[in-house]
């Protein structure tokens, strides 16, 4: 049995000013200008807690020949150029058709990619795919939990299954649920039947997090529905807010063994209990400058994390924001970390200055107007690094990473991390490679939304949703939106679940 894999990853975010190209593609996979492919996936993906590292391990298990032709990913940032994404699918597609026949397809995807041409990049490359292996092949897409699922991808897709949990610690376990999953179509000891519902419902982030209510009863119940009889898998997709494209939101999948009828059953039935969680899904949102004062009167015992979810590249912030960095260094605050924050500029001339040297700098607010002004400080140089690290915590673990040369530079009582490249802060080894302990600091204003959590949670006291400015803010009254489908919650409040 022969099962090739291969995708092109991103998450796009309409609102940013910062398109995406190849050159960002070659940058965040780790690889050459071609790409990844064959035993580069294999060598940079066995052994992670990564979707493709699932697909390794299920194809050993399951034993088939896996083949991946091509591995994609670059950060979340603007949309795709058109040319950049024309390349990246004509690659796959040679690459594939070099390796045909095969017996079925995994697709390493995201779920919210837009391009200049395509609104659904996903279901763009997963038509592309079908039309040149044919209706008969079967194919299992692996997404985001942040997946905009679209009714062509469903229409296309013999299955897709999402990520459960947010912080995504569950690629793995995904990856490896796709792989067997598609060796059991394959020989026919299953009939994947699938039911797809859009609901009319729109989420933030924060309140997306599986490690909080209601996100974790809803989780529950998914997993109860899977330990049914005839149920293959069942995948809730809470969607992508900031782009506006019309299928923008929440959607449901579940796959049963032959039974479209109970298939369309429990999809509807986990409608019902997701949208009866509508008005839990909004979050609260905090100022630094009361944080600060929190942590100030009331000297928690562990970390306070500030987390600056409006500036998370990981969403396609710019992570160059400054308002949180501002207010610290007005308040003169003692024992605070910000980062990690993208300044390539800054970062060189630290390395230029050296260790123990003081720089005249201009930090953040170079990438647009949204997410506070430059400030102009004198900074002592505490540590720098080639930015080179190994993941430690629960997202990607086992995986090797490069943030780009990175700089501690220190202001008064405020250390701020600076990379050359934007990624976001979810594993403590991103700091500690900047040399920065983040389990002996009082207050991190740390660039991501929800990520963080995977390997900060426990050793933080208190966590926060920054009240910032920004194209990643969870507040739906920050977003003019002209193409998303309407009447969608919580938008229009005169919404019915099944219209």
């Amino acid at each position: 049995m022969r099962i090739a894999s291969g995708g092109i990853r991103h998450e796009t975010n309409t609102f940013s000013v910062t398109p995406t190209t190849l050159a960002d593609y070659v940058s965040a996979s780790g690889c050459g200008p071609d790409i990844d492919g064959g035993e580069a996936v294999f060598n940079r993906y066995a052994n992670t807690n990564t979707i493709h590292g699932g697909y390794i391990d299920g194809a050993k298990s399951s034993g088939f020949e896996l083949i991946p032709v091509l591995e994609a990913y670059a950060i979340p940032s603007g949309v795709i150029n058109q040319e950049s994404f024309d390349t990246l699918l004509n690659r796959y597609l040679e690459r594939l058709k070099n390796v045909l026949p095969v017996d079925g397809l995994l697709l390493d995807l995201h779920g919210a990619m837009v391009t200049e041409k395509h609104e659904d990049g996903e279901g763009a490359f997963i038509e592309a795919t079908r039309a040149l292996v044919g209706q008969d092949i079967p194919i299992i897409v692996t997404l985001d939990l942040h997946a905009n699922i679209t009714p062509k991808m469903a229409e296309l897709a013999n299955v897709i299954i999402g990520y459960d949990t947010y912080p995504h610690i569950d690629m793995y376990d995904r990856g490896y649920e796709a792989a067997t999953l598609i060796a059991k179509m394959v020989t026919g000891e299953v009939s994947a039947v699938q039911e797809y519902r859009q609901l009319p419902l729109i989420t933030l982030p924060p309140m997306q997090c599986t490690l909080r209510e209601p996100m974790i009863t809803i989780l529950k119940n998914l997993h109860d529905l899977e330990k049914q009889e005839k149920i293959l898998t069942g995948t809730i997709s809470m969607g992508f807010p900031f782009a506006d494209v019309k299928d923008a939101g929440v959607s449901i999948l579940v796959t049963a063994d032959g039974d479209e009828a109970l298939a369309k059953q429990k999809t509807d039935e986990l409608a019902e209990m997701l949208w009866s969680y509508k008005d839990e899904l909004q979050p609260d949102l905090t100022t630094i400058e009361d944080v600060i004062d929190f942590v100030n009167k009331e000297e928690p015992s562990g970390l306070t994390i500030f987390a600056d979810g409006s500036d998370n590249p990981g969403g396609g912030g710019p992570s160059d924001g400054t308002i949180a960095l501002k207010a610290m260094i007005s308040a003169d605050f003692q024992g605070g970390v910000v980062g990690v924050m993208f300044d390539p500029e800054t970062v060189q001339q630290a390395h230029e200055a050296g260790v123990g040297n003081t720089v005249n700098a201009m930090i953040g607010g170079k990438t647009d107007d949204r997410h506070g002004e430059t400030i102009e400080i004198n900074a002592y140089v505490k540590t720098l690094s080639d930015g080179v690290f190994v993941r430690i915590g629960k997202m990607q673990r086992g995986l090797v990473e490069n943030i780009g040369k990175m700089a501690t530079l220190v202001v008064g009582g405020i250390e701020i991390v600076l990379a050359s490249k934007r990624m976001q802060l979810n594993d403590a080894e991103m700091l500690r490679t900047a040399g920065v302990e983040p389990s002996h600091k009082r207050l991190l204003v740390v660039k991501s939304a929800v990520h963080f959590r995977s390997d900060f949670t426990d050793m933080s006291s208190h966590i926060f949703d920054a009240d910032t400015p920004g194209i990643h803010r969870p507040d739906f009254d920050n977003y003019e939106y002209n193409v998303l489908r309407r009447p969608i919650y919580p938008l229009d409040q005169e919404v019915s679940l099944f219209g």
